[in-house]
């Protein structure tokens, strides 16, 4: 696990994964919570069992199909019934004890939120893809709570060294707030670009101004599953639910 000392409101917990303490095999070694990566499915139910035990969830958390998109999920009106399929979706909400909102990352920033007073959280995907198309603000906008009430976790991801990008990719991001200019540094005919950077920008603009970051890159860290570098391996999760 991560482990920080981020102040957190009592009634919410939150976790987040790195590599280790699972029992998958190389490439996907340890803790890899991730079905569609080509791990055997076996040894990642047995990883997502381990993980709730040591969370002491009381419930499995749940699990998106992530497309890189903006659909957020609501969990308070989910039916917890479905069978096979995991729902669509890059983000999910819940204002409902025991619904873990959750998602799956290998260089992607997963960004974790809560309001002050520990009765809604949300959890979000943001590929830049997801982030530049308005992930943050789509889960964002699920709280009923003043975005000044809320505060913004947000885990290890892929870091401005390794993260190179087009210039479509600039383009993408500065046409909508020219203040994105100054995440993306040029590096020959492309641009290292900031993620963390580009979130907290986003974040601030809609009024978040309680921000708190891991600064931890994956690409960089061996205790992290990085698909920039090794391209088959595994996935963490970032995890966020109402205790009570």
């Amino acid at each position: 696990m991560f482990n920080h000392d981020w102040p957190v409101p009592a009634n919410v917990g939150i976790a987040m994964t790195n590599r280790h303490g699972g029992v998958s095999e190389h490439p996907y070694g340890s803790l890899n919570l991730g079905l569609h990566v080509g791990d055997a499915p076996e040894l990642v139910m047995a990883n997502r069992e381990l993980l709730c035990k040591q969370l002491a969830l009381t419930a499995e958390p749940i699990w998106l199909e992530q497309v890189h998109g903006t659909h957020v999920l609501n969990l308070d009106t989910l039916n917890l019934g479905y069978a096979v399929d995991p729902p669509i979706a890059d983000a999910s909400y819940s204002r409902t004890a025991g619904r873990v909102c959750t998602v799956m990352t290998a260089d992607c920033l997963p960004v974790l939120l809560c309001n002050h007073a520990g009765t809604e959280v949300a959890a979000a995907h943001a590929g830049w893809r997801g982030l530049c198309d308005g992930v943050v603000e789509a889960t964002a906008a699920q709280f009923s709570s003043p975005m000044g009430e809320l505060i913004a976790y947000l885990g290890p991801a892929i870091g401005p060294q390794k993260f190179e990008v087009g210039a479509e990719v600039k383009q993408a991001f500065c046409g909508l707030h020219p203040q994105a200019a100054g995440c993306f540094i040029p590096s020959g005919d492309k641009f290292l670009a900031d993620i963390i950077g580009l979130a907290k920008l986003r974040l601030s603009l809609l009024g978040v101004n309680h921000i708190y970051s891991a600064s931890i890159c994956t690409v960089s860290s061996p205790d992290y599953f990085s698909y920039r570098r090794d391209k088959v391996t595994g996935r963490m999760a970032s995890l966020i639910w109402l205790k009570s």
